[in-house]
């Protein structure tokens, strides 16, 4: 298994592709695949038949999957995205992401 460095509910940028620059949150990842579902960003459109007699069908709009080496995450008090790193709290020896650029945690 993969560990990245993006998780669910982390705010990102697209750095590459038609989405360019687009910020959102993450939905979903996919470790196996390397891919991530980010809110507004790579939606399509699905066509859905009625369920039942007499209900109309309807046309979805769902965000898809984007491979994960076309984001980063968005750091607030940079306001852009960034690297991130590790600092290991000497008391807890807990593992705290932060930004590269300005060290706050992300």
């Amino acid at each position: 298994m993969i560990n990245f460095k993006i998780k669910k509910n982390d705010a990102v940028v697209v750095i590459s592709g038609k989405n360019r620059g687009k910020h959102g949150k993450v939905l979903q990842v996919f470790p196996q695949t390397h891919k991530v579902v980010v809110e507004g960003v790579a939606l399509k459109k699905r066509h859905r038949r009625p369920k039942r007699s007499g209900q109309k069908g309807e046309i979805v709009t769902l965000p898809s999957p984007i491979d994960i080496s076309n984001i980063m995450l968005f750091c607030p008090h940079c306001s852009r995205g960034v690297r991130t790193g590790y600092l290991i709290e000497q008391a807890s020896g807990r593992k705290n992401r932060v930004c590269r650029k300005c060290k706050n945690e992300t």
